[in-house]
């Protein structure tokens, strides 16, 4: 273990624990390379409780003590980072449910109707989901609109009068400081208030959905801090889009409509309090994402498509219908919100954040000898697309390594801003590409040094919000731009775009992709016209609509969900096979050289994330050689000091906890009688549900569901429950809140077979037990997780506190 360090996290906090005082679960360095790992069960003391197995582990501790002796006690200035490192930091979440005595009474008793009120509740908590979201984005798109617009008049004004007296440095100056103070705010909350809520949020909420709980991420503060992040970003001119963070805008919604209160705010409304459990929750914030992806892109089923392959790791038809539901709700909201706001109540023409306008058919059909040409379109967006991952992956260490700092952080992100505006300006001041202004669609034309009645055309893309810039690109009649134009934009606009994805501020990269693609797609359009000397279907809005899928589809890898989104957006169904031909093309090539923009940004961050399937390479390993020991047992009738000393055992950690049934007179183990998680035995402890040792047969205290969820999500720590020490010596009896059908494994099961079970059933914990049923070890998210297919194999990644 050369590289044991502290590392920036999306959350940017240093946490031994997570937000709700749960302890993670932690797994020994490099499991199953000790002689205990191969298997059997050793002779036990008789204690009250049993460690089983034995493992010969490296000692992380001696390497984090040594480690920080080199360094200085003040924070460094480079964090050393190995992308080969596993974080145990994270936390899993409980997506299977566990059916104690407890949770099959309560089934047991709900009758048709109070099913059917159930599935009512969800229909309705769907509903509020798809409205909530879509006034969010309202909210978004009203004031952005209003801020941008005054910002560009401002700087518009300040150009005019300059270009005619001279002194065009001073308007340089005066756009570069409104874009740095506007972005230096949207950063300040961001890296000082809530860190997770930086970027675009789909990567955390791929990690949610996955079943890895990070950190803060379905937080209401974490939507405040988002909403206003995104806003001031994209007021700022940077290089990037509202559409991204709405995704996560719309999950954080989810998440807490579903469970009917805020932490936050103090308030518990008891209306949905059955759904605060881990599975309901994932299943709304699915909703969530799809909801946020409608409101942006106005495509519905799009957004259904967007969660499913990009977020979801499980599914089922009735969560399909109220996703569908969900998202139809958010873009109807959004719709007639907006229609009202622009003065045409009845019209419901803005659809979503971004619309791309139609797109006629008639005059811009495709012809079979084009599939070439959308094909080879294809692959340049693949290429691309790996150029700017494989740019950003490099980025990103950098930064890790010398920008952790929030006060940097702001400065960097005031940096891109001054040298957007500046860039954008000295590429404007140095264009000749001079427009006729009649008919023209362009909101803010600048004069600069062309004649009266023309405007510069570079302005058009920089002067101007990146969605108004991607619909012109689309709509502007041939011969709108000069190629020298459309080169040097995509050029420099590709490395803008490039340096801001990662900054520590609320942004997407939806929009700057297609943007980067629109600009390339219609260069490639003209020039394609020149070529074939003015021909019809060389038309460069339809190139330039594909080149913006082809970047996007090389940069994020989203195949089916983007095909309908683009047709959605665009209200053309025409399109359809070329963009799919176009995105599957892209994603093949981009895959080739490195992985997906989302995929690569959850590697960087040592997240446990488990693909669909286990590495092709793996069925030689056994459940034995990656399960972790030793495991922490308890018995079905438990000392109160046992359970108190074992949850506050930080070094092991653990949150789940095999049952067996023992005899105290001897030192042989009898066979698994079930599982217990910490969250449910620090509600006993809480409660006090234990009696005194010679009173066993008195009826302990009746615990309810309900008294397991008010404490759900965050358990108190065990170091805030009380306990005497004559309550020390009292019994707990684990019978009636154990699961006691847990899922296990035989030692020799393979790696494929293990990782399928877990993967497909969601699970935490998955016992592993011999043919006698004793258990011999536990296997749990980052035992499967460390071990992944490499360029030379299979690789096992190192565990650690990063």
């Amino acid at each position: 273990m050369a590289n044991v360090a502290k590392k920036v996290s999306w959350s940017g906090r240093d946490r031994d624990d997570d937000e709700d005082g749960r302890a993670g679960e932690t797994t020994p360095l490099l499991n199953g390379t000790g002689p205990g790992a191969a298997g059997g069960v050793r002779q036990l003391t008789p204690s009250s409780f049993l460690r089983i197995g034995q493992l010969s582990n490296v000692d992380l501790n001696e390497d984090i003590h040594e480690l920080q002796t080199e360094l200085p006690r003040q924070r460094p200035n480079e964090i050393p980072h190995n992308e080969k490192l596993l974080s145990l930091k994270y936390e899993s979440l409980d997506y299977d449910n566990s059916e104690n005595q407890l949770f099959l009474e309560e089934e047991r008793r709900i009758n048709h109707a109070a099913f059917r009120t159930v599935e009512i509740k969800r229909w309705v908590i769907c509903a509020m989901i798809g409205i909530l979201t879509g006034l969010v984005a309202c909210f978004i798109d009203i004031v952005v609109e209003n801020l941008a617009g005054l910002k560009y008049r401002v700087v518009k004004d300040n150009i005019d009068k300059f270009t005619a007296k001279g002194g065009l440095s001073f308007s340089l100056l005066l756009w570069a400081t409104l874009n740095a103070s506007v972005v230096m705010v949207g950063s300040v909350i961001v890296a000082f208030i809530e860190p997770v809520a930086a970027g675009s949020g789909i990567p955390q909420i791929k990690c949610y959905l996955n079943g890895v709980k990070i950190p803060h991420v379905v937080r209401l503060k974490t939507l405040v801090i988002k909403v206003c992040g995104v806003i001031l970003s994209v007021v700022g001119g940077l290089a990037v889009g509202k559409e991204g963070p709405m995704i996560h805008s719309g999950a954080v919604i989810a998440a807490g409509i579903s469970q009917g209160r805020s932490t936050s705010l103090k308030r518990d409304f008891k209306i949905f309090e059955y759904f605060r459990r881990d599975t309901e929750k994932r299943d709304f914030v699915s909703a969530g994402a799809a909801a946020g992806v409608s409101a942006a892109f106005g495509a519905p089923v799009g957004g259904v498509l967007f969660s499913l392959e990009e977020g979801a790791s499980f599914w089922n038809q009735f969560l399909t219908w109220r996703i569908f539901f969900a998202s139809m709700i958010s873009t109807f909201t959004l719709n007639s919100v907006l229609s009202v706001y622009h003065g045409n109540a009845w019209d419901l023409s803005s659809p979503g954040l971004i619309n791309f306008g139609r797109f006629d058919s008639e005059k811009m059909g495709y012809t079979i000898q084009e599939i070439p040409i959308f094909i080879f379109m294809g692959v340049v967006g693949g290429i691309l697309g790996a150029l700017f991952n494989a740019l950003n992956y490099w980025l990103t260490m950098f930064r890790i390594r010398y920008i952790h700092r929030p006060c940097l952080q702001v400065v960097e992100a005031m940096l891109v801003a001054a040298v957007t505006a500046t860039v954008g300006f000295v590429m404007i001041y140095c264009s000749r590409d001079c427009q006729p202004i009649q008919g023209s669609s362009v909101a803010y034309p600048l004069q600069l040094f062309c004649a009266d009645g023309e405007y510069n055309s570079m302005a058009t893309a920089f002067f101007n919000t990146p969605e108004k810039s991607v619909v012109n690109l689309f709509h502007d009649p041939p011969g709108s731009y000069n190629p020298m134009t459309l080169g040097m934009f995509t050029l420099m606009y590709f490395f803008l775009a490039c340096w801001t994805y990662g900054l520590t501020v609320s942004a997407g990269v939806f929009i700057p992709s297609l943007l980067i693609g629109a600009a390339w797609g219609r260069l490639f359009g003209i020039s394609l016209s020149y070529l074939t000397k003015g021909s019809i279907w060389a038309d460069p809005g339809k190139y330039a609509l594909m080149g913006a899928a082809a970047q996007l589809g090389g940069i994020v890898r989203m195949t089916l969900s983007l095909t309908v989104i683009m047709m959605e957006a665009t209200g053309n169904v025409t399109y359809g096979f070329p963009i799919m031909l176009v995105l599957m093309t892209a994603k093949i090539v981009g895959d080739y050289f490195v992985e997906g923009l989302y995929d690569m940004h959850i590697q960087l961050q040592s997240v446990p994330f488990l693909h669909w399937e286990a590495p092709v390479t793996s069925h030689s390993l056994t459940a034995r050689e990656v399960m972790s020991t030793p495991v922490t047992c308890l018995r079905r009738i438990e000392r109160v000091g046992t359970v108190v000393d074992i949850l506050s055992d930080t070094s092991s950690n653990h949150n789940g906890f095999p049952v067996v049934e023992s005899n105290p007179d001897t030192t042989q183990v009898a066979g698994l009688r079930g599982l217990i998680l910490r969250s449910q035995l620090i509600v006993l402890l809480k409660h006090k549900v234990f009696v005194e040792r010679a009173n066993l047969s008195l009826v302990q205290r009746r615990l309810k569901l309900k008294d397991f969820r008010d404490a759900y999500p965050r358990f108190p720590p065990i170091q805030s429950i009380h306990v005497s020490q004559d309550e020390r010596e009292c019994m707990i009896d684990l019978s009636e809140f154990m699961n006691p059908s847990p899922y296990t494994v035989p030692q020799e099961a393979s790696l494929p077979r293990v990782f399928k079970l877990f993967r497909a059933l969601g699970l935490r914990h998955l016992v592993v037990v011999d043919n006698r049923n004793e258990v011999v070890g536990m296997v749990t998210r980052k035992d499967l997780a460390r071990y992944r297919l490499g360029k030379e194999g299979l690789e096992e990644l190192s565990l650690a506190q990063t």
